[in-house]
């Protein structure tokens, strides 16, 4: 070290310099003026420069020179390492700093975060159900037509009662085409179920099981679930979901709320779209229709595996239970209807074909079902007209003829419908409602 006070020259130990001479002691001193005997040279940096170039000849100069300098600079350097403040995290263990050879200071830093949602689980899990859906599949093979019974699962959320009905939400995927619907509650027990009503475009249905079909034990073992507010979300809070995967029986996967207010067809056409919730929870066919969850056990979403489809993975969709909340309540109070006889069913005297999204969009139609044709029957007397677009059934929405005949399966001859179409005028359409009264299928030529 050199200080401008004593001026004097110190290399550590007992070594110094200043006026007085020198003497070969243990504390050397020299005057200025006189020539020191000469020191010998270290011969280290040689030494290091020698291995440096042989390790140059095998490729490892890079290497050489990392070990050898800090090596070299372990011994004669004091080096001093800075950690940086992490962002905290719930649950982090961090190691006691360690010296590594070349005397650099390293922490060992490891994280996991645990969630445990078993008292969530437990709370919720008798509000979500299973339900499977029997229907007719005609297919056909050289001219000639089949059908064959199919049975396909989903998920279904509790979300009410009345005087004599278990109120349950569900995908309208999951119903769709259904002779026969069957519950499966948290205790096992099976019961019938009947539409109560449907919405396709938002595809939310509500299913209605009768109370005097419940044993006791049921009743008093499920639980009505608590609607949250999905628009409080925030993207990366933890969600998890329940539901009837695969059809195995109800599971229960994690993960968080992954992004808000996606954009995403709902239809196959592109002809709906809807804003959903984006989670990387798994949800698989068979979770349709169950429940999405907060950490405090509350339904945020309503998890629907058609709109993510088995292209993807690590992304998962859901209805956004506060979007969805209106039309379950007017699904509610809506009349349990059975399906009729086929000999009692009501038709509407008409012809139609389906205004695709492809159609709407080249000639600014409404979607719905276009009425190619009004025959002497129960919508010509209420004044239907060829070139009218069917676009709402008792307040149902109606894409195509297919929508508009699940619909009438569940009224007989003579009752009166409310339908809601779309008329051209003059250069825009206008929308009506007109009240059908159903006739028989005779009427029809």
């Amino acid at each position: 070290m050199y200080n401008n006070q004593e001026n004097s020259y110190s290399t550590g130990g007992n070594y110094s310099s200043g006026y007085q001479g020198y003497n070969y002691g243990e504390n050397r001193s020299y005057n200025y003026y006189e020539t020191p005997r000469p020191k010998k040279k270290k011969k280290t940096g040689k030494i290091i420069f020698i291995i440096f170039v042989l390790f140059l000849g095998f490729g490892g100069s890079a290497v050489a020179g990392y070990f050898l300098g800090n090596n070299y600079f372990s011994k004669n350097v004091t080096s001093t390492s800075v950690v940086e403040e992490l962002p905290p995290v719930e649950e982090v263990e961090i190691q006691k700093p360690e010296i590594s050879e070349s005397g650099i200071e390293s922490t060992q830093i490891v994280t996991a975060v645990v969630t445990d949602v078993t008292n969530v689980v437990e709370e919720v899990m008798p509000s979500v159900v299973s339900i499977t859906n029997t229907s007719v599949i005609t297919q056909n093979f050289w001219g000639q037509q089949f059908q064959s019974e199919n049975q396909s699962s989903g998920s279904g959320i509790i979300v009410g009662e009345n005087d004599t009905e278990l109120l349950i939400v569900t995908n309208n995927h999951v119903i769709s085409d259904a002779t026969e619907l069957k519950v499966q509650f948290i205790d096992g027990s099976i019961a019938d179920a009947k539409v109560k009503g449907t919405d396709v475009n938002m595809d939310l249905a509500v299913i209605a099981v009768s109370l005097e079909s419940l044993e006791r034990e049921t009743i008093s073992n499920i639980s009505i679930a608590v609607l949250g507010d999905s628009e409080s979300l925030k993207v990366g809070e933890p969600a998890i979901a329940i539901g009837n995967a695969l059809g195995y029986g109800q599971s229960v996967t994690t993960g968080v709320i992954s992004a808000l207010n996606r954009q995403i067809e709902m239809s196959e056409d592109g002809a709906t779209t809807g804003t959903l919730i984006q989670t990387d929870a798994a949800i698989n066919p068979g979770n349709s229709g169950g429940a999405l969850l907060n950490v405090r056990g509350e339904v945020v979403g309503i998890n629907s595996n058609k709109i993510g489809g088995s292209t993807i993975e690590g992304m998962g969709y859901a209805i956004p239970i506060s979007n969805a909340k209106p039309i379950i309540e007017e699904l509610m109070n809506r009349e349990t209807k059975d399906k009729v006889a086929a000999a009692k069913k009501g038709y509407l005297g008409i012809s139609g074909l389906d205004v695709t999204y492809e159609v709407s969009q080249m000639y600014g139609m409404p979607m719905g079902v276009y009425v190619a044709q009004v025959y002497d029957g129960a919508a010509a007397r209420a004044g239907m007209l060829k070139g009218d677009i069917i676009t709402a059934f008792e307040g149902s929405s109606v894409n195509t003829m297919e929508d508009l005949q699940g619909y009438l399966e569940y009224y007989e001859v003579g009752e009166t419908v409310l339908i809601t179409i779309q008329r051209p005028g003059a250069g825009a359409y206008i929308e009506e409602k007109i009240s059908v009264t159903l006739g028989a299928q005779t009427q029809i030529p």
